[in-house]
């Protein structure tokens, strides 16, 4: 008789833990869903590093999978409606409309020098390629290039810090990274009765 009401109990705990193991692994799913995805960069794009090349980044937005990428734009402004909240992630994203900023005006300041030195070849009726005007062009034309230089450097690096400091507030703020079990398993009690084993891993 005490065997049987053993054999019962036991079988009464192994459904429930089965009911539980069940419930967590088909809540898993629909809490990650709730929780806002990272953003992800294009490989190549997530690579650029210093004096990288200068075209537009392009991204993963959150939500979205497989090889929807979308562009960023020049300014980075396409990516600017997904760090919304995000002081720290906004920051880095006007660091480098800055600098994308100054980059076209060095270009343009370099377009203007080039023609300038140009309309001074015939200016004054014969062919001159190195007066007063075209030596002050020459100049800003070389000053244009060298600040390039100072200007891409580190462009690259502030879009990609937004991404990340955005993604790490993602990380951060997730409830469910934190309350789901590392491990879950059957454990046995002192008297024999079947235990549900949960493990936590201190984050």
């Amino acid at each position: 008789m005490h065997k049987n009401i053993r054999l019962a109990t036991t079988k009464w705990w192994l459904r429930n833990v089965t009911i539980i193991l069940l419930s967590v692994s088909l809540l898993s799913p629909a809490l990650a869903q709730h929780i806002p995805s990272s953003i992800q960069l294009l490989p190549e794009d997530a690579e650029r590093g210093l004096n990288g090349p200068q075209h537009n980044f392009d991204f993963l937005a959150s939500g979205t999978s497989g090889n929807n990428y979308k562009s960023a734009g020049f300014f980075g402004q396409n990516l600017r409606p997904y760090l919304a909240g995000n002081p720290e992630a906004l920051a880095h994203l006007n660091d480098y409309r800055r600098q994308k900023t100054l980059f076209l005006i060095d270009r343009l300041v370099a377009v203007g020098t080039f023609g300038l030195y140009g309309q001074q070849i015939l200016g004054n009726g014969e062919r001159q390629y190195f007066n007063t005007t075209q030596q002050a062009a020459i100049g800003l034309f070389a000053a244009s290039v060298l600040a390039t230089t100072f200007i891409n450097r580190n462009t690259n690096s502030h879009l990609k810090r937004a991404v990340m400091a955005h993604n790490t507030s993602i990380a951060h703020h997730s409830p469910w990274p934190r309350l789901r079990p590392t491990a879950m398993g059957l454990a046995a009690s002192p008297t024999g009765q079947p235990l549900l084993a949960l493990r936590w891993a201190l984050r």
